[in-house]
């Protein structure tokens, strides 16, 4: 794992976390594992369907400082919930009970990262971050990434640069983590945007293949606007599980027309109206989304590949596909809320929004927009103004650009 001798260019964003640090070891750490939060532009509840996903890794980030023990011991403390925890990597067989949440994730990668022969060694860390919690922005993935970047780098013997392959293997064991000490049976793309992420590019994911394609957004005059309804998510988890249900459920019906699927994935849009009408009415529309869902994606990329120097007329035709997402995500799957329709309403409206809609598992949590940069003050002062007459909520807006993925500093 190559060490980055950035701390200059990134002072500010350490400064915290070093001197937290400092106060609760001692001496500074020897270096900081830093992985940044996601959006996904398009391409929502397509990834557990083996479909196609276009996320970006967004400038907010979980860091973790840390210094290399001598002995095996992991001692953590996580500063924005002021909780502390410590293991032994000799003793990893279970999760204890009373074991903080946030623990699990790094109890988790440590123990997936011994099963499979890497090295790694006790480490002293403080975690932080400015990802959002609970909002839809990939806070749990960027945790458990960046603490595989922690032990892997506290145990090298060398600096040795990691390889986009080893990325693509470390997206899968944080993808296990999260399955396995978390109780979340998630898709792959969070874990691999944070690790493969790449500045000003979105990343063309297949999720069954895992092969991937960066492709330039060229948002120079445009800034990506993230707004949090502030609705806790508590339906997101159980409503999740019964959107997969449907699917797997739509795609053993069409089998029995179109034997050689095995997932949603496999459909085309012709050959679903055809067929449509053989499955139950809830199940008819869940499906009809994903596969809608996934023509999408596959259109707004090649939009984007294709637009040469009509960025503007490239990105109008992007945010469209973005709005019907959106669209699909309320009528047919079904995920969305008032407060998620309200803020992409509200966006819409604004002169400068290219497009706008939910992201994430719904149900609450966040929007996404693109929206150009003379237009954000506007939009700032819109979208605060007239949600909270509807709502009497302020909601929080992020506004992000499109970051490079998981480092070491």
């Amino acid at each position: 794992m190559k060490i980055k001798s950035t701390y200059n260019k990134n002072a500010d964003r350490f400064s915290a976390i070093i001197q937290k640090f400092e106060e609760t070891y001692g001496t500074p750490p020897t270096f900081i594992a830093s992985a940044p939060g996601r959006v996904n532009l398009i391409g929502e509840h397509t990834d557990y369907n083996d479909g196609y996903v276009f996320p970006v890794a967004i400038d907010k980030y979980l860091n973790i400082a840390v210094r290399k023990r001598p002995d095996r011991r992991v001692v953590m403390h996580a500063l924005d919930v002021n909780e502390s925890w410590d293991f032994s990597l000799d003793v990893l067989t279970a999760v204890p009970p009373q074991a903080p949440v946030w623990s699990r994730y790094l109890i988790g990668a440590a123990s997936l990262l011994q099963a499979s022969g890497r090295q790694i060694a006790g480490i002293d860390a403080v975690i932080t971050g400015d990802v959002p919690i609970g909002a839809g922005l990939s806070s749990s993935a960027v945790l458990s990434v960046a603490a595989t970047l922690a032990f892997l780098t506290a145990g090298a013997e060398a600096e040795v640069p990691i390889s986009e392959n080893d990325k693509t293997e470390l997206a899968a064991l944080c993808q296990r983590v999260e399955h396995e000490f978390a109780g979340v049976k998630c898709g792959i793309m969070d874990q691999t945007i944070s690790l493969l992420g790449q500045e000003n590019c979105g990343l063309f994911l297949d999720c069954r293949s895992l092969e991937y394609e960066q492709v330039p957004l060229n948002l120079t005059d445009h800034a990506i606007a993230i707004c949090n309804t502030k609705v806790k998510r508590e339906l997101a988890a159980s409503e999740y599980n019964k959107r997969r249900a449907e699917c797997e459920r739509g795609v053993e019906i069409l089998r029995r027309q179109l034997p050689g699927i095995t997932s949603l994935r496999d459909i085309t849009l012709a050959d679903f109206k055809k067929h449509e009408e053989e499955l139950p009415a809830l199940t008819q529309k869940r499906c009809r989304y994903v596969i809608e869902e996934n023509t999408r994606v596959l259109e707004a990329v090649s939009v984007l590949k294709a637009r040469g120097q009509q960025i503007d007329e490239s990105l109008i035709a992007f945010g469209s596909l973005m709005n019907a997402s959106h669209h699909g995500l309320r009528d047919d799957y079904q995920v969305s809320c008032m407060e998620l329709d309200l803020l992409t309403d509200i966006a819409r409206d604004i002169t400068g929004v290219v497009g706008s809609r939910m992201t994430g598992a719904g149900f609450g949590g966040c929007t996404v927009s693109i929206v150009r940069n003379d237009a954000l003050e506007t939009f700032q002062t819109r979208v605060t103004t007239e949600y909270h007459e509807k709502t009497g909520v302020e909601p929080e807006i992020y506004l992000c650009h499109v970051s490079n993925g998981a480092q070491v500093f």
